[in-house]
């Protein structure tokens, strides 16, 4: 074992070595009054600092995690101070427009965020009697969105994607075009990635320039080139400056987190460091609970004008959706987007599933007083009818179009319109939500008027519309001879 000495300096005790190095994980002895998660500044052989955290403390000693790696330091002359604090963050309005890397370092060239109020990124219990029901519709400008799974101010509803698929895309569009129905003005963008490949991180900063998002947006990245320990701070370190941001500057706050996915990998590769039991797929037992810890961030808290909608990006290893990780995730948000293989490779953009997408908080956010009285109903049939699609398309596959029912014929045209009309559209084509309602009363006008059991006899004299109304409203008014 290694001997342990102890300089005392201004600000602390040093302790000289250690006892073992694994991985991101360093085991110090004899530490007095540490505390679990307190910031420990780690000296390598050249005296250059490193950042660590305590993960696990005993009488006898620290187990530290070094959030830039451990190479290159040595157990005989590794140095170690605990801070006495845990991980804090200086917050301020001036962060917007800014690019820092994930543990909130500059980025971008610029100045370090100087700040007097530095905040604790474990962020503070809030009192659920404190909480405000999510409400208040968000107009993202897709239709798979606004017309059947929408958005509500306050709602964490996180994107289930694969590899491969345009996610990133969709969730930048997003960015571009979210905001609430009576405000002009876009929300403010908190954007963090975790283990993301740099063309992606430039993707994002391009798009963002471009769109003049970046102005109101701050972005951090830990890269897959960082230390895989980093990521498991920057999604706190977001979310703390997002709360800054809705509670106490009273902003709207879209806050986007991706991939939530390369945030797990590091919480099981820490785990099996630490020898610890594990769970299903080798993660640790404890992901629904630390999961729990960040998705549950978002909201609207009484007496703050402000608020957070979260949306978490996490990609499903083989599409599977009962993985894990979307398995979890879907327990603690109300709701999923999900990305459709099938759709985007028939060339379906946002290729967004009609059926396993769901929106929980859609009732309490569309409708009168929010939308339009219509919307609802519309909805709800649009859901019933692609359901019956997928129902027809299964049955042809087997016997043959050919012998499937007139009806049936009608569903499957109804189902290819609604695929190329209603959730087809550009990736820079902003639709108002009236303009997202009218292509749904516009499909629906496919089927016949008696196909659709969830809707009113008023509703229907209001926005059924026959097909020589559709193809006189297509070809435009008279030419004049």
């Amino acid at each position: 074992m290694t001997d342990f000495k102890f300089d005392i300096e201004d600000h602390g005790l040093q302790y000289l070595g250690a006892t073992r190095i694994e991985g991101p994980l360093v085991v110090v002895e004899r530490v007095r009054d540490v505390g679990y998660d307190e910031m420990v500044e780690i000296l390598d052989v050249h005296g250059l600092p490193r950042l660590g955290r305590v993960l696990d403390i005993s009488e006898t000693q620290a187990v530290v995690q070094v959030l830039e790696g451990t190479t290159g330091l040595s157990n005989q002359t590794l140095k170690a101070r605990f801070l006495g604090e845990s991980f804090r963050l200086p917050v301020s309005r001036q962060m917007l427009g800014r690019v820092f890397d994930g543990l909130g370092r500059p980025a971008d060239g610029g100045p370090p965020a100087l700040s007097a109020d530095r905040r604790d990124v474990n962020g503070l219990p809030i009192n659920p009697c404190a909480r405000r029901y999510p409400r208040e519709f968000i107009q993202t400008g897709l239709s798979a969105i606004d017309g059947m799974n929408a958005l509500v101010r306050g709602q964490k509803l996180p994107i289930f994607s694969g590899n491969g698929l345009p996610h990133d895309r969709v969730s930048a569009q997003i960015v571009r075009q979210a905001r609430l129905l009576e405000e002009q003005t876009g929300f403010s963008i908190v954007f963090a990635a975790m283990g993301v490949k740099h063309d992606v991180a430039e993707f994002f900063i391009r798009n963002f320039r471009e769109s003049a998002a970046l102005a109101r947006a701050v972005m951090f990245f830990s890269l897959a080139d960082a230390p895989s320990v980093e990521r498991l701070l920057t999604p706190r370190v977001a979310l703390t400056l997002a709360e800054h941001l809705a509670f106490d500057c009273g902003r709207h706050v879209l806050v986007l987190l991706t991939d939530m996915t390369n945030y797990c990998e590091s919480l099981r590769e820490v785990g099996t460091a630490r020898g610890e039991i594990p769970g299903r797929k080798g993660y640790p037992g404890y992901l629904y609970s630390d999961l729990a810890s960040l998705y549950e961030r978002a909201g609207r808290i009484e007496g703050s004008p402000g608020s957070i909608t979260q949306m978490a990006i996490l990609t499903m290893p083989a599409d599977d959706i009962s993985h894990p990780v979307p398995d979890l995730t879907g327990y603690i948000t109300e709701g999923q987007i999900v990305l459709d293989r099938d759709l985007f490779q028939r060339g379906v953009y946002p290729p967004i599933a009609g059926l396993p997408s769901l929106s929980r908080l859609m009732k309490d956010g569309v409708g009168k007083g929010y939308t339009r009285d219509d919307h609802p109903i519309l909805a709800s049939q649009l859901f019933a009818c692609y359901a019956y699609v997928k129902r027809v398309r299964g049955l042809a596959d087997v016997i043959g179009e050919e012998e499937i029912s007139p009806l049936d014929k009608q569903y499957l045209k109804f189902g290819d319109v609604f695929e190329t009309r209603f959730l087809n559209q550009g990736e820079y084509e902003n639709r108002s939500i009236e303009t997202t309602l009218e292509l749904g009363w516009e499909v629906l006008s496919l089927l016949p008027r008696d196909e659709l059991h969830r809707v009113s006899d008023d509703l229907l004299k209001q926005h059924y519309r026959d097909q020589t109304q559709i193809a006189a409203a297509d070809a435009g008014p008279p030419k004049e001879d």
